[in-house]
C-alpha cells in the first residue's frame, strides 16, 4: 500500500480515550509512544461519576494536584454520594464522608480528556488524531499498521505505523482485535436514553431510581446542568415513540425521583439519544504482541459505577507489566508471553469480580421481579 507519512514507535495505542492517554502517559518516560484516534477532538458524552479510587491513578501519572486543585471550573463537580431508590421506594443514602480517598467527581467528561490528550502530548507522545485504523499485519517482530483520514477520505494516501506492541483501547468496537478475528461476548443488551437538563442542584448527588422496564439515573454536572438516563433494553421501548423526544420526558416524570428533578430544571429538557451500555468483552484481551484496554477489553453495565475508573487501572495493570524491572525487549517473544498471560490472569479475576458484584446487585431489587427487564437480569446465562 502506498502512503504519505510513516511512523515508528515502541507502541502504538489505539484509542485516545481515558484508558489509551492513562497507559500513554504511564508508559512515556521508557518507550516512544504513539496515540491515534478517529475522533480530532473528544466528544459530548452521557455525564459520568468518577470513582473516590481513581485519585490513586492521577496520583501516580502526577495529576491529581493540578486537577483537584479546579473544582467547578468546568472539569468537575465534587460528588457527596447518592440517593438509591433500589429494592423498595425508601430512599438511601450512600455517601463518601467517609471514604479515604474523598469523593467522587462528576465530570465533564469531553474537558476530562482533553486534558489527559494535552498532557499525553506534552510528555511526549505522539500523537495522530482524526485518524482511523484501515489494517493491520504482523510480521518480523513488528506490527505494521495503516491509518487514514477519518474527517477527509479524500485528504491523501494512508499514513504507515510501524510497532512492536499495539494496545487496543478504541472502545466497545475494538476496532484492531476484530481486525484480528478475536469474539466479543455480549452478556446483555442493556441501552441508555439520556438527555440533559438545564439548571444547577442544591445538592450534589447522583440518584438511582429502579422501575419496570429498568432503571433511572441522574447526576449533575459542571455548566449549571445535570443528566438524566434511563437504562433499559432496545425491546422494550416503542422504536416510533423514540422518534418524539417528548416520549422521554414523560417516562421521566412518570418516576417519583427523576419528576423531582425535571420540577427543578429551568427550561427544556435535551433528548441527545440512545447509546450501547451493556455488559461485553473480549474473548481474549490480549495476543501476540497486543493487549486490550479499556471498554476495548471490557465494558461495565453504568450501575457499577466503575467504568472509567476499571479503564484507568487497567491500563496502569499493563503498563506495570510492561514496565518491570530488568525488562526484556518488547520484541523478545518469552517475555511479551508472559505479560500477555499475567494480563489474562488479572483482567480475569476483575471480570468474575464484576460478574457477580453485578448479579447480586440486580437480584435485590424484586419489586418487579416477573417484568421482562428484571426477569432476564435474573437468569442471566454467560455467552458461549
Amino acid at each position: 500500500m502506498h502512503t504519505d507519512a510513516y511512523y515508528e514507535a515502541d507502541i502504538a495505542i489505539v484509542g485516545g480515550g481515558i484508558a489509551g492517554c492513562t497507559l500513554a502517559m504511564a508508559l512515556a518516560s521508557s518507550y516512544s509512544v504513539l496515540l491515534i484516534d478517529k475522533l480530532p477532538e473528544p466528544v459530548e458524552r452521557v455525564g459520568e461519576c468518577l470513582a473516590p479510587a481513581a485519585r490513586r491513578v492521577l496520583r501516580k501519572l502526577n495529576l491529581l494536584d493540578p486537577i483537584a486543585a479546579n473544582p467547578g471550573a468546568g472539569l468537575y463537580l465534587p460528588g457527596l454520594g447518592a440517593r438509591s431508590c433500589w429494592g423498595s421506594a425508601t430512599v438511601h443514602i450512600v455517601d463518601h464522608l467517609r471514604n479515604p480517598d474523598g469523593p467522587a467527581w462528576h465530570l465533564n467528561r469531553r474537558e476530562f480528556e482533553r486534558r489527559l490528550r494535552a498532557e499525553a502530548a506534552a510528555r511526549g507522545v505522539q500523537c495522530l488524531w482524526g485518524m482511523k485504523l484501515l489494517n493491520s499485519h504482523y510480521g518480523n517482530a513488528r506490527w505494521r499498521l495503516h491509518v487514514s483520514s477519518a474527517t477527509d477520505p479524500a485528504a491523501g494516501r494512508p499514513v504507515a505505523v510501524a510497532a512492536k506492541f499495539v494496545v487496543d483501547a478504541s472502545g466497545r468496537l475494538a476496532g484492531f482485535a476484530r481486525q484480528q478475528a478475536v469474539n466479543r461476548l455480549h452478556y446483555d443488551k442493556l441501552v441508555a436514553h439520556w438527555a440533559i437538563l438545564p439548571g444547577s442542584r442544591a445538592v450534589q448527588m447522583s440518584v438511582i431510581s429502579a422501575a419496570e422496564s429498568g432503571w433511572w439515573y441522574s447526576a449533575p454536572v459542571p455548566g449549571g446542568k445535570s443528566v438524566v438516563a434511563l437504562h433499559t433494553d432496545p425491546d422494550l421501548v416503542d422504536r416510533q415513540m423514540v422518534k418524539d423526544p417528548a416520549w422521554f420526558t414523560g417516562a421521566a416524570q412518570a418516576n417519583r425521583e427523576m419528576a423531582e428533578i425535571l420540577a427543578g430544571a429551568e427550561g427544556p429538557v435535551e433528548y441527545c439519544g440512545v447509546v450501547a451500555a451493556n455488559s461485553t468483552r473480549l474473548k481474549r484481551v490480549a495476543g501476540k504482541q497486543w493487549a486490550a484496554v479499556g471498554d476495548a477489553a471490557m465494558s461495565f453495565d453504568p450501575l457499577s459505577s466503575q467504568g472509567m475508573f476499571n479503564a484507568m487501572a487497567g491500563a496502569l495493570q499493563l503498563a506495570d507489566l510492561l514496565l518491570l524491572p530488568g525488562k526484556a525487549p518488547l520484541d523478545d517473544p518469552q517475555y511479551l508471553e508472559q505479560v500477555q498471560n499475567d494480563y489474562k490472569l488479572q483482567m480475569d479475576r476483575i471480570w468474575d469480580h464484576y460478574v457477580q458484584h453485578k448479579h447480586t446487585f440486580y437480584n435485590q431489587e424484586q419489586r418487579w421481579k416477573d417484568a421482562v427487564f428484571w426477569k432476564r437480569r435474573a437468569h442471566a446465562k454467560r455467552p458461549s
